[in-house]
């Protein structure tokens, strides 16, 4: 794992939305997948990226190399995990 793949654990809010803390400022989407747990390797982050399965802020989103910001939130199969910078 990269500098950028040590996350704490999950933290629940109200809204039922899962955050999970990154170290830097940003991270790729297809890094931020793995370290959320919604897929296992990047192998899996190409398929459902390119099958259009994985959402940002409620938009599809196709590329794997797209920048996260705080706040941002990811949605693959029902599960909506935000970006936490630390």
């Amino acid at each position: 794992m990269g500098p950028q793949a040590r996350a704490a654990a999950p933290t629940r809010h109200n809204e039922g939305v899962d955050e999970i803390e990154i170290r830097d400022q940003s991270i790729r989407l297809g890094q931020f997948l793995k370290l959320a747990n919604l897929i296992e390797s990047g192998a899996d982050a190409k398929a459902v990226i390119a099958d259009e399965m994985v959402s940002v802020n409620g938009d599809v989103e196709t590329r794997r190399g797209r920048q996260l910001q705080g706040g941002d939130v990811v949605e693959l199969g029902g599960v909506s995990v935000r970006v936490a910078v630390r």
